[in-house]
């Protein structure tokens, strides 16, 4: 098939769509570029708590590549989301709902990884790459990852 019939191809598949479905699968993708900040940083306060034992915004600024206002402004927000706790001037912890949080992150993004790497990626542009495709996978997809996965592992 030549460039342009593939291109042809491509156009005619995306007008048989229905307009509706084209619009749910914008709607989703906008709500996890909502989501994206707060599971970035759950996922990484989670970390910071699991190493070092406590999560310092100075640390996640340096982690995420922010400067620290913008951390002290996300983490504002996170706390009235319920999702951290922080005392003035001290660390910062999950909430119980945080805690939930972090660890579906982290579940989506060790299945991402995972399927990447059996795919014959790179372990570091799987673990680049699984940053932006774990928050818009869907949950039926992340489990077609994770059965690839498992009948590679089982394979082997």
């Amino acid at each position: 098939m030549t460039k342009l019939q593939i291109h042809r191809r491509e156009a005619s598949d995306a007008s048989d769509r229905d307009a509706k479905a084209q619009a749910e699968g914008f709607a989703t993708v906008r709500q996890a570029h909502e989501s994206e900040m707060a599971e970035d940083y759950v996922e990484l306060i989670a970390e910071l708590i699991e190493i070092q034992g406590e999560a310092r915004p100075v640390d996640i600024a340096e982690r995420l590549g922010v400067k620290p206002p913008t951390v002290t402004k996300n983490i504002s927000r996170l706390k009235e989301a319920g999702l951290v706790s922080r005392e003035r001037y001290r660390a910062i912890f999950l909430t119980p709902e945080g805690q939930k949080l972090a660890e579906a992150c982290r579940r989506r993004h060790r299945i991402v990884v995972a399927f990447l790497l059996s795919l014959g990626i790179d372990e570091e542009t799987a673990e680049r790459d699984a940053e932006g495709i774990e928050h818009h996978v869907s949950e039926t997809t992340l489990e077609a990852f994770e059965a690839v996965v498992t009948r590679a592992h089982e394979k082997h």
